[in-house]
C-alpha cells in the first residue's frame, strides 16, 4: 500500500477540483460548506486500542478457548467446586479488561493534550484548529518543526525545507516552491511558508499509512515475543501429554466415567499458564497509568520495557538539559565596529525570521529595534548549515548581506576570533558570529569570506533537575551521552557543570571517523560531542547499535527526528515540534527531562517482576506435564480433582502473582528472557512434580479399602503445596514485610481449608492418620532442600 499511495499521491490534483484558496484562506462560509459536504479531515486518531479490540484481545485467546471447553464438560460431569477454575478465568479476564480499558482512556487523553494544532488562515487571519477540524482547500501555514497533517500543494514558500525521510527513506530535504505537492507525515526543517489542502480524512497519504500500521503497533519486545516463545512450546508438550491421560484415564483404568473425567481434565487445565500472558498485559497496562499521572504519553505499550532496557542514553542538550529559553549576556564587536550599527543589525535579522529560534529569540529580546530595513533575501537557519542569515536595504539604501551562526563554521580555522570564541564556551557559553557577506546569501560557499563583525554571547538557562538525573542514569549503569549541534567545549562546560561523569571527554563530531565500527568506539571513549549533523546524529545511533547497545534518543527539535526514529527507543519533549512528537515512543508531556527515571523505573519493575511470576507460572506447567506423563507411565488414577489445583494454583500463583507483579523492583533488565525463566521452572517443576509423585505412590501402599484415593489425594496435595510454596518464598526474595506477610498469609489460607471441616468437605481435602500426613511433610522438606540448592548452583552457573 506505501508504494501505491506513494505513486498515487504523485498525481497532480485536479486543479478544477480542488481551486486553491485565496491568500487570505477560506471564509467562514466556505468552511461551512465543505464541513456539509462531509469534506473535513475526520480521521479519528488511534492511540490506542478500540474497546472493541480490547475485549476480543483479552477473551479470545487460545487457552481461554482450551479452557472454555473443558468448563462447559466439568459443569456436566462433577460438583461446582471442581469448575472452580473456570470463574478464576472469567475474573482474571475481566481485571485484564478493565486495567486495559483504563489504559486506553490514560493514553487517550493524554494524546489529546500532546496533539498537534495547525495553523490555518481563514477570513485573512490565523488560528490554530485541531486536526480533525481542517477541511478541504484550507491554507495551512507552515513553519520550522512543522508537520503537514495533510495532502497539498505549495501557494507561499520562503526558503521552505521539507523533510520526507519518515515517508520515502530520502534523508536530504527538498526545496518546496509554489506549486510543489506536500505529503502528510512530512515536516519543515526550515523556512516557512503555506499550502492548500488538497486531500483530508482517509484520502490523506498520512491517513492510509495509519490505516496500514496504527498507532498502537507493538515495537520489539522480548517479553512479549519470550511469552509467545513459552506458549508455543508450551501447547507442544501439552497436546500429546493430555491425549496420553485421556486415554489412560477414560479407557485404560476403567474406572466411574464421571470421576474419570474430572481427574483427566484436573490434569490438563494445570498445564496451561494461562494467567502469565494476562498478568502480563496488566502490568504494562498500569504501568502506563502510573506514568500518565506524571503526564507521560507512552505512545507504545512496550516502550516501557524498552527503556529499562537501555544502557546508552543519548541527550540532545538544548530542550533536554537546558531550558529552551537563552538570554544574550554581551554583544562583543570586532574589527572596529559601530556598537549601534551592530544592535541594528542584529534586530533586522530578528525582525527577518517571522519564526525564531531560541538564540534568534533571545536576539530579538536583546535588540528589538529591527523595523525599517527592507529584507531582500533571508536564509532561515539550518542544522546542516549552522548558520542563518539576511540580506537588506539599509535605512541610507545601502545594501549589505550577513550571517549569524557557530564561529568555527562561518571561521577559517586560524582566525583570531576563534580563540575568544574558546574561552566563552569554556566558561559553558553559546557564541554565535555575526558576519558581513558578499555574495548570494544561498550560495554553497556563502560563508567564504566573511568579514567578522561582532561575537553575540548567549547564556543559557540549566533545567535545575537535570544534574539529578544525570546522577540517577550513572547510578543505574546508563551511559549518557550529551550529542548537540552546538560546539563541543561549551556544551562539556554546560554538562559539567550538571556533573556528567566523563564530560571533560568532548569531541568534535566533525573529527569522527566514517567507518561504522571506528565511529562507536569513539563514541564509547567520549561523553559530550558537539557540532553534530542530523546525519550524524542518525549514523552515531546506528554504530552504538552495531556494538550491541540499547540505545535511547531523547530530543525535541526537527533536527533530532531521524535520531528520534532509527533509535530503540525515542523520547521527545511534549513542547518539541509535531515531527519529533510523532516519531517517539515516549512524549514527555511536562517537558520534564526529570520524568525518565520514573519510565525507567516502571520498565524495569514490568520486566523484573514478571520475570519472577513467569516462573510461578511454568514451574506449575512442568509439573502438571509430568504428572500426567508419570500417571500414564505408572498407569495409575490421576491424584488429582480440578478443585484441588485451583485451590493450589490460587494460593501460590494467582494471588502471590498479582502482588509481587505490582511490587517495587529496581534491578536492572537483563536479557535471554526465556532462558532465565526456564532455567529455575524445569528444575523447579521437575522437583515438585518427583516429590508429589513420590508421596502418591508411597501413599497408594499406606491406604487401602473405601476412600483410600481420596486420602492419597489429600496427602498429594500436601506435598506439592509445601513444595509450591517454598519456590513462592524463594521467588519473594528479597524479604520485605509484606512480601513475608504475602507467603504467611497463603500458608495460613491453606490450613484454614484443612482445619474447617465444611472446607475439606467442599475441597475434597482431609489428611487420615497421622503417619502419611507427616511423611509428606517430611518428603517435601527434602524437595525443598533440593530446590535450595538447586536455585543456588543455577544463580551460580548463570550470574547473568
Amino acid at each position: 500500500m506505501t508504494q501505491r499511495a506513494l505513486d498515487s499521491f504523485g498525481e497532480q490534483p485536479d486543479p478544477m477540483e480542488t481551486p486553491p484558496g485565496p491568500q487570505g484562506g477560506l471564509t467562514t462560509a466556505e468552511v461551512a460548506e465543505r464541513v456539509a459536504r462531509g469534506e473535513v479531515n475526520d480521521v479519528p486518531v488511534r492511540s490506542s486500542r478500540s474497546v472493541t479490540e480490547i475485549v476480543r484481545a483479552n477473551v479470545l485467546t487460545r487457552f481461554n478457548l482450551i479452557i472454555g471447553v473443558l468448563w462447559v464438560i466439568m459443569l456436566f460431569v462433577a460438583p461446582i467446586q471442581d469448575s472452580l477454575f473456570g470463574f478464576v478465568i472469567i475474573a482474571n479476564t475481566g481485571i485484564g479488561i478493565v486495567q486495559e480499558w483504563r489504559a486506553k482512556k490514560t493514553l487517550d487523553s493524554l494524546a489529546v493534550i500532546g496533539e498537534a494544532k495547525p495553523t490555518v488562515r481563514r477570513d485573512g487571519a490565523s488560528a490554530e484548529v485541531s486536526v480533525s477540524e481542517i477541511v478541504l482547500g484550507d491554507l495551512v501555514e507552515l513553519g520550522p518543526g512543522d508537520k503537514a497533517v495533510v495532502d497539498g500543494t505549495v501557494v507561499e514558500a520562503d526558503s521552505l525545507e521539507i523533510d520526507e525521510s519518515l515517508l520515502t527513506g530520502e534523508a536530504d530535504p527538498v526545496v518546496k516552491r509554489p506549486g510543489d505537492p506536500v505529503m502528510s507525515g512530512s515536516f519543515v526543517v526550515a523556512g516557512g511558508g503555506a499550502f492548500t489542502a488538497t486531500k483530508v480524512g482517509r484520502e490523506a497519504y498520512a491517513a492510509q499509512l495509519a490505516e496500514e500500521a496504527s498507532r498502537f503497533t507493538l515495537v520489539q519486545s522480548e517479553l512479549r515475543s519470550g511469552i509467545s516463545t513459552i506458549l508455543k512450546y508450551v501447547t507442544w508438550m501439552m497436546v500429546p501429554t493430555a491425549i496420553g491421560l485421556i486415554v489412560s484415564q477414560l479407557v485404560v483404568k476403567d474406572n466411574n466415567f464421571k470421576d474419570s473425567v474430572a481427574r483427566t481434565v484436573g490434569g490438563i487445565v494445570p498445564m496451561i499458564p494461562e494467567g502469565l500472558v494476562l498478568l502480563t498485559s496488566v502490568a504494562f497496562a498500569i504501568g502506563v497509568i502510573r506514568l500518565g499521572r506524571k503526564q507521560c504519553l507512552v505512545q507504545e505499550l512496550p516502550a516501557i520495557e524498552g527503556l529499562a532496557r537501555v544502557d546508552i542514553v543519548c541527550l540532545d542538550k538544548t530542550g533536554t538539559l537546558t531550558e529552551g529559553g537563552m538570554d544574550v549576556t554581551e554583544v562583543r564587536p570586532l574589527n572596529g565596529s559601530d556598537p549601534d550599527h551592530v544592535r541594528r543589525v542584529l534586530g533586522a535579522l530578528g525582525a527577518s525570521d517571522p519564526r525564531p529560534n531560541a538564540s534568534l529569540q533571545a536576539i530579538v529580546d536583546a535588540c528589538p529595534d529591527g523595523e525599517g530595513w527592507g529584507v531582500t533575501q533571508a536564509v532561515p537557519f539550518s542544522s546542516a548549515r549552522k548558520y542563518s542569515g539576511a540580506a537588506f536595504t539599509e535605512d541610507d539604501g545601502a545594501a549589505s548581506a550577513w550571517l549569524l551562526g557557530a564561529p568555527d563554521v562561518l571561521l577559517p580555522a586560524d582566525d583570531p576570533a576563534l580563540a575568544e570564541t574558546g574561552h566563552l564556551n569554556e566558561q559553558g557559553l553559546r557564541v554565535l558570529l555575526l558576519a558581513r557577506v558578499r555574495g548570494e546569501l544561498d550560495a554553497p560557499d556563502a560563508a567564504s569570506g566573511a568579514a567578522p563583525t561582532a561575537l553575540v554571547v548567549l547564556e543559557q538557562r540549566l533545567r535545575p533537575d537535570a544534574g539529578e538525573t544525570l546522577a540517577y542514569f550513572d547510578d543505574q549503569d546508563v551511559a549518557a551521552k550529551v550529542i548537540s549541534g552546538d560546539n563541543a567545549v561549551s556544551v562539556g562546560a554546560v554538562a559539567q557543570k550538571l556533573g556528567l561523569p566523563g564530560a571533560e571527554h568532548t569531541l568534535d563530531a566533525r573529527r569522527l571517523p566514517e567507518d561504522r565500527d571506528d565511529m562507536a568506539t569513539e563514541i564509547e571513549r567520549n561523553a559530550v560531542f558537539g557540532r553534530v549533523t542530523p546525519q550524524q546524529k542518525r549514523d552515531m545511533v546506528a554504530a552504538l547499535q552495531s556494538r550491541g547497545h540499547t540505545v535511547a534518543m531523547t530530543g525535541d527539535g526537527v533536527n533530532d527526528v531521524l535520531a528520534l526514529k532509527d533509535a530503540d527507543i525515542g523520547v521527545s519533549m511534549g513542547s518539541g515540534s509535531e515531527a519529533t512528537r510523532a516519531v517517539a515512543q515516549i512524549v514527555l508531556l511536562n517537558n520534564s527531562f526529570a520524568t525518565l527515571p520514573s519510565v525507567v523505573a516502571e520498565g524495569r519493575r514490568v520486566i523484573g517482576n514478571i520475570t519472577r511470576v513467569a516462573t510461578l507460572f511454568l514451574t506449575k506447567t512442568v509439573y502438571s506435564v509430568l504428572l500426567a506423563i508419570l500417571v500414564v507411565c505408572f498407569q495409575v488414577e490421576y491424584p488429582f480433582l480440578p478443585r484441588h489445583l485451583t485451590l493450589l494454583s490460587t494460593l501460590t500463583i494467582g494471588v502471590p502473582a498479582f502482588f509481587l507483579a505490582l511490587a517495587p523492583n529496581k534491578e536492572r533488565a537483563q536479557p535471554h528472557f526465556v532462558r532465565r525463566v526456564m532455567r529455575y521452572a524445569i528444575p523447579s517443576g521437575v522437583i515438585a512434580a518427583a516429590a508429589t509423585f513420590t508421596t502418591y505412590l508411597v501413599a497408594r501402599h499406606h491406604y487401602a479399602g473405601q476412600g483410600a484415593l481420596d486420602a492419597e489425594t489429600s496427602a498429594a496435595t500436601l506435598t506439592l503445596f509445601l513444595v509450591s510454596m517454598w519456590v513462592l518464598a524463594i521467588i519473594a526474595r528479597p524479604y520485605t514485610w509484606w512480601r513475608v506477610a504475602l507467603v504467611a498469609t497463603m500458608g495460613l489460607c491453606f490450613l484454614v481449608v484443612l482445619a474447617v471441616p465444611w472446607l475439606q468437605d467442599f475441597f475434597a481435602l482431609k489428611l487420615v492418620g497421622t503417619t502419611m500426613p507427616w511423611a509428606a511433610v517430611g518428603i517435601a522438606a527434602v524437595a525443598a532442600a533440593v530446590l535450595e540448592f538447586t536455585w543456588r548452583m543455577v544463580g551460580r552457573r548463570f550470574r547473568s
